[in-house]
């Protein structure tokens, strides 16, 4: 789920699964767990959200982009990545939400 390609860290897509399954409570909370599972694989190769430099989002209904929006700028702070959101049929575990990161970290 997270490779390194010199300085830069690949994340895979991230659903809003936490113990296997796809957490209740619609888009606001997939989109907090995401990022949480996001965080948890750039953590595992010592990178922050804040080293986040593109993300690739998803959405089964982009109608509603706002309420991730709002759940996406509160997950990832101050840090405003360039970000492409597109709206597709469906996505695995039968997920609202995914989203894929492209972090920025040299190596030392």
């Amino acid at each position: 789920p997270v490779v390194r390609a010199g300085d830069w860290i690949i994340v895979s897509g991230q659903l809003g699964l936490k113990d296997g399954a796809i957490v209740s409570g619609g888009v606001r909370t997939q989109t907090a767990q995401a990022i949480e599972s996001l965080k948890g694989q750039l953590k595992s190769v010592g990178a922050t959200i804040k080293d986040v430099k593109k993300t690739l989002c998803f959405l089964t209904d982009m109608d509603t982009f706002a309420t991730f929006n709002d759940a996406y700028v509160e997950g990832f702070g101050n840090s405003r990545p360039a970000r492409s959101t597109i709206g597709v049929a469906s996505l695995p575990a039968n997920g609202a939400v995914e989203i894929e990161a492209w972090a920025y970290k040299p190596e030392k």
